[in-house]
C-alpha cells in the first residue's frame, strides 16, 4: 500500500521553509499531495492557479528526483476532508518555533478528532529557514526588499513582477 502525504497551507508566496518541509516529507511518503487552501473571504497577493503553479515550479523537480510522486490540489474545505480525498495516510506539518507547536499541537488534535485514522507528523524546521515566514516574505517583497535568500527564485521573480504591477 502506497503512503500518501498530505501537506495543506496557503502557500502565499510558497517559501524556501515549505520547500524544506516538502523535502524532508518525500522520505517519508511514496506521494505527496501538497493542498493549497483557499478561502472565500481571504484574499491573498497570489491567486489561487499563480499559488498552485508556484508550489508546482519550486518543488515538482527535486520531488521528482527523489522518485516521489507529487500532485498539487486545491480546497476551500477542511483539510482532513481534503486529506480523505486525496487518499491520504499521513498530515504533514513543519514546525518553526514553540509558538508554531502550540498552535499545530490545537491542529492536530482537532483533526484527530475528526479523522482519527489521519495522524499528523511534524517535521522541524532545517535552521537556514527557521526564521522564515510567507507572512514576512510578502511584506519585505511590498516594501521593496530583497526575498532571494527566503523563496526559490521563480517565486522571487513572480513577487518582482506583483510588485512592479502595483
Amino acid at each position: 500500500m502506497a503512503r500518501v502525504a498530505f501537506y495543506s497551507g496557503s502557500f502565499d508566496p510558497p517559501t524556501n521553509g515549505h520547500c524544506d518541509v516538502v523535502a524532508q516529507a518525500t522520505a517519508l511518503c511514496d506521494a505527496l499531495v501538497v493542498g493549497v487552501g483557499s478561502h472565500p473571504s481571504k484574499s491573498g497577493l497570489f491567486s489561487l492557479e499563480e499559488r498552485i503553479a508556484l508550489i508546482r515550479a519550486c518543488v515538482e523537480p527535486d520531488v521528482k528526483r527523489r522518485g516521489t510522486m507529487l500532485e498539487v490540489v486545491s480546497f476551500s474545505d477542511l483539510a482532513v476532508s481534503a486529506a480523505r480525498r486525496a487518499g491520504a495516510s499521513f498530515i504533514v506539518r513543519g514546525l518553526r518555533d514553540a509558538t508554531d507547536f502550540d498552535y499545530e499541537m490545537q491542529m492536530a488534535g482537532m483533526n484527530t478528532a475528526m479523522a482519527p485514522d489521519l495522524p499528523t507528523v511534524f517535521l522541524p524546521a532545517s535552521a537556514n529557514v527557521r526564521a522564515i515566514t510567507a507572512t514576512l516574505v510578502r511584506q519585505i517583497a511590498l516594501m521593496g526588499g530583497d526575498v532571494s535568500p527566503f523563496a526559490p527564485a521563480a517565486v522571487v521573480a513572480a513577487l518582482h513582477a506583483k510588485v512592479a504591477k502595483r
